[in-house]
């Protein structure tokens, strides 16, 4: 068997930074990658790996050709990029043996280094230098498929559809690539829209890459169709289970794992919680220019994939067991399923509160929004918005709405917002043209059909009374929000009179993250006392470490 290393570069000429997406490696460093795979071989025209179905690991090409082609479930096929001798072929899906996003095809006789996700994560681990190469070019393939839409569902939809933008950012927040197309955009979504017919709530239809449509789907349905919701991989019990994918969640699960421990981790919507929806973090410690929240908890949520943590996502808990004989814990899911693990990490966070305004629920989803991601701005784009809130949440939404919006009027109950809000972001609000703030000021009214959306909202001076009437499409409500631990009810966990859980003082021991059960540990938002900042959350999420470490030691 012969390598050969002057193999033209694959056609990466679509792709960002194609050196490092698409890198060549040496025969030095193919030989340090044998041990942690297994040598295969494949025809012409045989597949390595099919879209929508499960990854087999990172293949590295040791002779032949492969052609990449994305493919959607309309059997569209484009082609994507060659790759030949000294390439590896794996996306950062590939950590935890995700659906493949892309097809791979054996172009003549190839033979292949075949490294399964426990070998390629033990690999990034033990060779530092070659495996920092390896991981950068997993992410960045991942980051060109979401912009290509290639390997996810494509969803076929009106336009001004409000059920697409919830599944839109479902998907955007869980980096799944994706594409959009209208009824009438092509020979093949024409035939799908008359053979199912669809009346009003079926929109919009989703086609997911095995062919399979779904009609308005719910979340979890579209997960499970696109494989990234499965089963349990353990068939005992995990040392650590984390509930919720927000920073503390995130920072527990890398730290543990990193440290031996098997750890899953659920969470009911996406991962990065409440702050993966941040337009932009500018005080987070390390990051002078500031980043966007989403792109913090990313590199958090592929760094857990890369010490072995399990997802769950979306897997919502819907109670906490006793402990049983065998010292472990079982965490009841929405679906009817349990996971059971030694030590439990509640990290739930917090829900967006939703202030008594009447109708709001209506118009959930139609107009009012509790996050300000690049779906919601392009959907204003042009148009005047109202923004309810005093916060840094609030100021950081109403700073990104701004470039988007033609008018923010920010609305405060307050007489300003030094009590409740960074310097830094005051600054930014009151330099800008179009945001306008408006103290002692609250919603009293939202007005339109509900199928439809939002059409108008009223606003009140609460000083003079003064009502308000406007136009408005667009509500962003950012007013705090409340403890998510309804699924601790009748678990013994204490909370205090706010639905916080307690820890520390008067529990059972095990340092100031511990609640009123033996094993069991509270960290981030969903924590009394706690900060609520990000940098506060994943502190507490690796403090939380050496305490379960102490936990499940022998006795």
């Amino acid at each position: 068997m012969s390598i050969d290393l002057a193999a033209p570069p694959p056609r990466a000429v679509l792709h960002p930074r194609p050196e490092q997406t698409f890198p060549t490696l040496t025969a030095a460093e193919i030989d340090r990658l044998r041990r942690f795979g297994a040598l295969r071989h494949y025809a012409e025209g045989e597949f390595l790996f099919e879209a929508g179905k499960p990854g087999p690991g990172m293949f590295v090409v040791l002779s032949g050709q492969v052609v990449i082609t994305q493919r959607d479930g309309l059997g569209h096929v484009t082609p994507v990029v060659e790759q030949g001798p000294g390439h590896f072929l794996a996306e950062v899906g590939q950590l935890s043996g995700n659906p493949a996003l892309v097809d791979g095809v054996a172009e003549g006789a190839v033979e292949v280094l075949l490294i399964p996700p426990e070998g390629l994560r033990a690999a990034l681990v033990a060779e530092a230098e070659l495996g920092e190469r390896i991981m950068r070019a997993l992410i960045l393939r991942r980051v060109s498929l979401i912009r290509s839409g290639a390997g996810g569902p494509t969803l076929i939809a009106r336009s001004g559809s409000l059920d697409l933008v919830r599944l839109q950012g479902f998907l955007a927040r869980n980096g799944w690539p994706h594409q959009l197309l209208t009824p009438d955009s092509d020979a093949g979504v024409i035939e799908i829209v008359a053979r199912y017919a669809p009346a009003e709530a079926d929109w919009p239809l989703v086609v997911c890459p095995d062919g399979s449509v779904l009609r308005n789907p719910e979340e979890t349905e579209l997960a499970r169709c696109l494989g990234m919701l499965r089963a349990p991989a353990r068939p005992d019990a995990y040392d650590v289970a984390v509930v919720g994918a927000g920073p503390a969640g995130l920072a527990a699960a890398v730290y543990a794992a990193s440290e031996g421990l098997s750890v899953v981790v659920l969470d009911q919507r996406a991962y990065g919680g409440q702050a993966g929806a941040s337009a932009r973090i500018e005080n987070y410690f390390g990051f002078p220019t500031g980043i966007s929240g989403h792109a913090l908890t990313s590199r958090a949520f592929v760094q857990a994939q890369k010490f072995g943590v399990e997802m769950m996502i979306p897997a919502e808990a819907a109670g906490l067991s006793p402990r049983s004989a065998d010292g472990s814990y079982a965490i009841e899911l929405a679906g009817g399923e349990a996971i059971r693990a030694r030590t439990v990490v509640i990290a739930s966070g917090a829900r967006y509160r939703r202030p008594s305004i009447p109708r709001l629920a209506e118009f959930e989803g139609r107009g009012v929004w509790y996050w300000a991601s690049p779906v919601e701005a392009k959907l204003c784009a042009g148009d005047e918005v109202v923004l309810v809130g005093g916060g840094n949440s609030a100021g950081q939404a109403a700073v990104y709405l701004s470039a988007h919006a033609a008018k923010v009027r920010m609305l405060v109950r307050g007489t300003g917002l030094a009590a409740s809000m960074s310097r830094y972001l005051i600054d930014r609000i009151e330099a800008a043209g179009n945001i306008e703030l408006l103290c002692e000021t609250e919603i009293v009214e939202l007005g339109g059909v509900a199928q439809s959306g939002l059409e108008s909202v009223v606003w009140q001076n609460r000083r003079t009374g003064e009502p308000t009437r406007a136009e408005v499409r667009h509500v962003f409500l950012f007013v705090g929000a409340d403890p998510a631990t309804s699924w601790l009810q009748g678990s013994g966990i204490a909370l205090d009179r706010a639905g916080f859980v307690t820890t520390g003082a008067g529990t059972t021991g095990g340092g100031t993250l511990a609640t009123s059960l033996p094993g069991v540990f509270a960290i981030g938002d969903v924590r009394s006392g706690s900060v609520k900042r990000v940098g506060g959350a994943i502190g507490e999420g690796a403090g939380v470490v050496p305490l379960l470490h102490a936990t499940l030691a022998p006795a």
